[in-house]
Parts: C-alpha cells; structure tokens; sequence
C-alpha cells in the first residue's frame, strides 16, 4: 500500500472516531451549524453545483463506457474478429476523451468558483476583523489570525462547491462500477466489493498505532523549531554574551532526538508498509486467481478478465472516495468554526448618524477625561477615578513609569478600549461625542515604535489621505522636519522603503510617522513618544511647526523628556493608577526622574 493511501485510510478512521464522538457527545449540531455557514456562501452557486453534479456523473459513465468499450475491443482482438472492431474504438477512444474534456470542466469550473467564494469570505472577514473591537482582538495572535485567513478559508471556499457533489459523484461511481461487475460476475462483484472495507478494517491498530508515532515527531519537531526560532530572535544576546558553542551543541542535541524518533517512526512505516502490501498483494492475486479459473473454463473472456481487474481496482478507489468524503466533511466544519469565530467577534459601536467633517470643525476639540476607572481583567484596576483635559492650542503631557498606563490612556482616548467607570469626552461647539470607531477621524496617532510600512514613503503618506498632493505630502514632510533629508533622496518621496523602515534611521522614521500624522490634519493629535529618537533642537522644531501649522489644534504627548515637558501647559503624572497634575516646579523634578 502506497504511503498515500496509507494516509489516507488513516484521515478516514480519525474522521469516523471524530464524527462518532461527536454524534455521541451532543456536538454534532455545531458541525451542522458550522456547513450551514458554508452552505450561506455556496447556495448563491446553485446552478454551478447543478452542472458541477451533472457533469461529473456523466463524466463517471463516460469512463465506466470506455472501459466497457475496451474489453470488447480486447475480445474481437483476441478472438480475430474484426466485425466492429472500429466503432468499438471509436467508442473507447471518445468516451475516454469526453470523459478526459468534462473533468477539465469540472476543475475550471471548480477553480473559478472556489477562488471567488474564496475572495467573498476573505473580504468580509477582513471588514469584520478591522471592525472587532480592539480588546476582543488581541486575543489571537496574529499569526493565528493569518492563518484563519489563509489556510482555513482556503479549505472552506475547496469543499464549498465540490463537496455535495462529490457524494453524489462519489456515491454514483460506487454503485455505478459494483453493477457493471455484477452484471457479468457475481462472485466477483462480492469479491471487489468486500475488499476494500476489509483492507480498511484490517490497518486500524496499524493507523492507530502510526498516529502514536506521528504525534510523538511532530512534538518533538515543535520543540526543535521553538528552540531555533528562540535562538535566532535572541542573536544579538547570544553573540554579545559570546556563548554560540552553548546554543549549537543544544541544537545537536535536539538533533539527535528527532533523528532517533524519525528513525522509529520509518521503521514502523516500513513495516507497516509491507504488511499492507501483503494484504494488498493477497487481495489482488485472489481476484486474479479466480479470473484466471474463469478463464480457463472458458466462463469469461480475456476482455472480461481484464475489465474485472481494472473494475476492481475502480471500485475500491470509489469506496476510498466515498469514505474520504468525511475527513473532508469534518475538516471543512473545523475550518469554518475557527472563521465564524473571528467573524462573531463583539464589533464596534457605531453612532450611526453622518459626522462633521474635520474641515469644518474650525474651533478645536477639546478632551475632558472624567473620573476613569479602567481595568483589562476583572478586579485589576489599571486606571482609577483618573482626570485630565486638554483644548486646543495646548501641548500636554503625560508622564510616568513604564506599565503604569500611558498607553492605555490613550487607547481610552481612541476608543480602542472603554472605561468601566467615568466618562470621556470630545467636544466642539455644541456637539458632544465619546470615543469610538466614528470619531476616530478626529485623531492623528503617532505610536511608538516604527510604523513604516513596505513601499514608497509618498505610499505611506497616503495611507491617511489618498487624494494628498505631491504638494501637500511635501508640506507635510517639511512640518515634520523630514523633508530635508526626503529631499536628497534618488527618488525623493517616491523612494521605496522596506518593511518597518529598513533603510532608514529610527529618526527619520519618526519623522516620516509624524508627517503622516500632519498629512491626516486632524484637530487632536496624540504622540506616544514619537520623538523619542530626534535630537532635542529637531524635536523642538517638529512640535513649533505643529503648533503653527494649526493653532488650533489639541496635541497630547507620553514622553519622559524635559525638552518636551518644558513645551507643555501642563504636564500629568501617571502612577499606581492615579492621575495627577504636576506644577510647573514638579514638572522639572519628574521629567529628570523618567
């Protein structure tokens, strides 16, 4: 038995353990709910799934024709006689063809719809995932969520389409190949029949025993890429601390380990293999023993014993494809639960009424933080009965110890996450709005950390506004004292940049953030020690020119640097999760001690 099939015969019994527990348990009803999900996208293919059917069924017959076909072909060869002989060709060579011709249409068709199933899931799980709320996000990390996206839609939009029809199809060719047989051996259409079952059920303590084995390499495999992943993230240390002959002799020990299960695990397969094969080998030469008799006395003709070997073999793959079904059932489901749970995830509020535009709100807004108490799990304040405000034509700052809540300040701010107790507001004329998802649009957002994405840098201006000027992106890079290196740059804004920046200091990076930010032109602007990395006078210059670009405009900053607190109108304390407003004298003091 091929290791392919081996695997296979192996998916089926997991499978048919799983459905059973399943059906046992009770769960068996989120399966169920799990391909109604599907059955939401593929019903609006109705038509398509009609001909997918039709089409394979006719295929199917079209194939169990030809081989008709060729054992009368085979006899009036055999037997000299010419009579038919080439309408008999012309029947195999066509149905073999037509057969070949409706295939291809199936897996276009198939292809084509999967990849458009496949593009309408993905889409909205993107809208639903970029609507969710934040906190409810960071739940999944973000490879788990990529590979829900990829991988997991991937196998739904595949069985979407295909998979009612294949049990029809599956089903059909079965029953289709069994009669055929019958029709000219009974004996023979049992013998082909029981087979295939008794070859599944003979390999169960071999499979259960492979999955022992598998399980035990893939655990030892994991452990071995953690160690290396860990490695190569930690180089800096390894190297600076001079102990690479540690790590390499731990990487030859986990070496030697997943080599000694590896080897356990092949020998098993070999063995496992060649008993398989014996099994399969006695089930073939019976089948070809009892043709041969049938032969010999002239029961059967050469072209019959030959459509007896090929059916045979025919119809223990239609089993194994109608048993296959189920692992494909069930890992459809699976992949559809893992989708439903991103797509079910709480969305944000939505205030649901048209917002002014920023251009319109001449004012300012001011940002009143009122009595806030916040905690991201249960009875673990992170923030209590915190207060703060700032209006526009103020710098203020908030200062304190690194984990005391800064960050999450100004995830209040953004309506990323909400206070438990108090009230947030931002307010201009008569309007009075909290934070959330629709006044986000308030806010231009300078985080820490570099924020540079892969392309061009006029590409990363654009991503705030995508209509932006070369002469607006220009003026904006010239308020973030960008443009003075921008400008002596080969392609100047136009000069492709890699992922997180590469190629660029981490200076030149804040400044780009930060002209991203002036491109936004929005009346709040929050910088989350976004210059961090400018030297003083830059940093003075940066902040000047937002000021006066628009005087207006509410800026809030985390920093832990005098030159910025010595700017500010007032400068607030965060610490074991209070809020309070320092005086002038206490600025100075404090800003030193961060």
């Amino acid at each position: 038995m091929s290791e392919n099939n081996e695997n296979n015969e192996k998916k089926m019994f997991e499978s048919l353990s799983e459905l059973h527990s399943r059906v046992k348990d009770g769960t068996f009803s989120e399966i169920i709910d799990d391909w109604k999900w599907i059955f939401s996208y593929s019903k609006r293919y109705k038509g398509a799934i009609f001909f997918y059917t039709a089409f394979g069924i006719l295929s199917s017959t079209l194939g169990l024709a030809s081989s008709v076909a060729s054992k009368y072909v085979i006899d009036i060869v055999t037997g000299y006689k010419t009579e038919m002989l080439g309408v008999l060709i012309a029947i195999t060579v066509g149905t073999a063809l037509g057969s070949l011709a409706l295939r291809s249409v199936l897996s276009r068709l198939s292809t084509r719809i999967s990849i458009r199933i496949r593009q309408e899931i993905q889409a909205d799980i993107f809208d639903n995932i970029l609507d969710s709320e934040w906190l409810k996000l960071t739940g999944y990390s973000s490879g788990d969520i990529l590979h829900r996206f990829t991988t997991d839609v991937r196998t739904v939009s595949s069985n979407a389409i295909s998979w009612l029809p294949s049990i029809v199809i599956a089903v059909y060719s079965f029953l289709a190949t069994f009669f055929v047989i019958w029709h000219y051996n009974k004996i023979m259409s049992l013998m082909a029949f029981i087979t295939a079952p008794v070859m599944l059920l003979m390999s169960k303590f071999l499979i259960r025993k492979q999955r022992e084995y598998t399980k035990k390499a893939k655990e030892m495999a994991s452990n071995m890429m953690a160690f290396e992943v860990e490695t190569f993230y930690n180089i800096d240390t390894i190297k600076s601390f001079g102990i690479m002959d540690h790590f390499g002799k731990g990487l030859r020990e986990w070496q030697e380990k997943l080599k000694k299960i590896s080897l356990e695990v092949n020998m098993f397969s070999i063995l496992t293999n060649i008993f398989m094969s014996v099994l399969g080998m006695i089930a073939q030469y019976a089948a070809f023993g009892y043709c041969l008799y049938l032969l010999w006395t002239r029961q059967i003709t050469y072209g019959t014993m030959v459509l007896f070997l090929e059916q045979r073999g025919a119809l223990s793959s239609a089993f194994q494809s109608v048993v296959g079904i189920i692992p494909a059932f069930l890992n459809s489901s699976v992949s559809a639960h893992r989708i439903r749970e991103l797509n079910d995830l709480p969305k944000e509020a939505h205030i649901g009424k048209n917002m002014p535009d920023q251009k319109d709100i001449v004012e300012g807004v001011s940002v009143d933080v009122e009595n806030v108490t916040f905690e991201y799990e249960e009875n673990r304040h992170v923030l209590e009965e915190a207060s703060l405000c700032a209006h526009p034509g103020e710098i203020i700052a908030m200062i304190g110890p690194s984990g005391e809540g800064k960050t999450t300040m100004v995830r209040l701010l953004l309506g990323l996450v909400h206070p438990q107790d108090g009230r947030i507001k931002l307010s201009f004329g008569d309007s009075v709005y909290e934070p959330g998802a629709d006044v986000r649009y308030l806010f231009s957002y300078v985080p820490q950390g570099n924020t540079i994405l892969s392309g061009t840098i006029a590409e990363n201006l654009r991503t705030v506004k995508e209509d932006a000027t070369e002469e607006e992106m220009q003026k904006a890079l010239e308020t973030a004292c960008a443009w003075e290196f921008v400008s002596k740059m080969k392609d100047g804004m136009h000069t492709a940049v890699r992922e997180k920046g590469r190629g660029l200091s981490e200076g030149q990076a804040q400044r780009i953030a930060i002209a991203r930010a002036v491109l936004r032109d929005a009346p709040i602007l929050l910088l989350d020690e976004a210059t961090s990395a400018l030297d003083v006078a830059t940093e003075r210059r940066v902040l000047k020119n937002l000021m006066e670009k628009r005087p207006n405009r509410t800026c809030i900053v985390t920093t832990h640097r005098p030159s910025v607190i010595h700017l500010c109108e007032r400068v607030y304390l965060i610490r074991q999760k209070h809020v309070r407003q320092l005086s002038a004298e206490e600025s100075a003091r404090m800003a030193m001690d961060f």
